[in-house]
């Protein structure tokens, strides 16, 4: 067990938080500018983390906080962007630990599994076979390993809709391109390093990709613009180019 002085929520040093397996003792707490408060439940990329900060998310939505506009979960920590004028750090400080202290009456729904069909390799995944060299696999190893877990989403971001997946098997994990690309097409799936993840529309990038999605990630005209929220689950379907086609005609892409 280690211990260490960490600024709180109303800026005072001498909260003493103990970190065990992950998790954060008690939240840490810390201002971001002057509408945001931070809090922070562990120090690591970790399932457990993330699984709090998605309950704590959910809790809070069901119910948001007067003065409260939004609530932005990441890998280890919420975000909590508020209205200066109708609350105050310290009050959400409160309101948080109340929460988490009435977890178990709260319904929290189970996270989704979303499918995701990618046609792998060719024109659509440009770097499979480096991403198959450097292993020693072959390009069907690279697809069979790929496709086989499901993966936790931590967080969305970087752009609408992107999703930061965890659960990447060691045999792919590979590193970043040395230049990244100007433009990567909408819905390529990518590996960097020991994370995975899918481009829901076009932008600069430099992950390694080895396949595409004919699936519309974001679409802002949808009532739910984004088919998936940090918490939920990823699985991958391998799909032939005419499935692709197929799919790509049906979302009118």
């Amino acid at each position: 067990m280690r211990q260490r002085r960490l600024r709180d929520g109303r800026g005072a040093f001498g909260r003493v938080v103990k970190m065990e397996s992950g998790l954060f003792e008690k939240p840490v707490f810390r201002l971001a500018g002057d509408r945001g408060l931070l809090v922070e439940y562990g120090g690591s990329i970790d399932p457990a983390i993330n699984q709090k900060v998605r309950v704590m998310s959910l809790a809070l939505e069901q119910e948001m906080p007067v003065g409260v506009t939004e609530v932005i979960p990441t890998y280890r920590s919420l975000l909590i962007v508020y209205e200066p004028d109708k609350t105050r750090p310290a009050q959400l400080e409160k309101v948080l630990e109340s929460t988490e202290q009435r977890l178990d009456d709260i319904r929290i729904p189970p996270p989704k599994v979303v499918e995701i069909p990618v046609c792998y390799g060719g024109e659509f995944g440009p770097d499979i076979e480096h991403v198959a060299e450097i292993h020693d696999l072959t390009v069907e190893d690279v697809i069979r390993i790929h496709s086989e877990p499901e993966y936790r989403i931590y967080m969305v971001g970087f752009t609408p809709g992107f999703p930061f997946l965890g659960g990447l098997s060691d045999k792919l994990h590979t590193p970043r391109l040395e230049t990244p690309r100007t433009k990567v097409p909408r819905g390529s799936v990518g590996i960097a390093s020991n994370q995975t993840g899918i481009y829901p529309i076009a932008s600069p990038g430099g992950w390694q990709l080895i396949g595409r999605t004919p699936l519309k990630l974001f679409a802002p005209e949808r009532e739910n613009p984004i088919l998936y929220q940090a918490g939920d689950f990823l699985r991958f379907k391998p799909i032939s180019m005419a499935e692709y086609r197929k799919l790509e005609k049906e979302e009118g892409v």
